[in-house]
């Protein structure tokens, strides 16, 4: 019984960091995701935690679906900069 209370805080943090990673990937690497899409990873990964950033690896992250590619992201980083 002690051993299944000892695992609580491993299982604590799992969740908390993978709710952070869904959070942060969402609002920095995904440019192209709509607003509304974001909200939504964001929603599903507060509720559903770790299962949440499983769903989401699986289907937006495999997939490179919203993802720029290196092209867009170096995009206009060669033009001088207006002061």
């Amino acid at each position: 019984m002690i051993v299944v209370f000892s695992l609580f805080p491993l299982i604590w943090l799992l969740n908390l960091i993978s709710v952070i990673w869904v959070t942060y990937d969402v609002i920095t690497n995904q440019k192209k995701m709509p607003d509304a899409e974001k909200i939504i990873w964001i929603l599903v990964a507060l509720f559903l935690n770790l299962i949440g950033a499983i769903i989401y690896y699986l289907i937006v992250k495999a997939s490179h679906k919203y993802e720029e590619t290196p092209e867009e992201r170096f995009e206009g980083l060669d033009q001088p900069i207006e002061i």
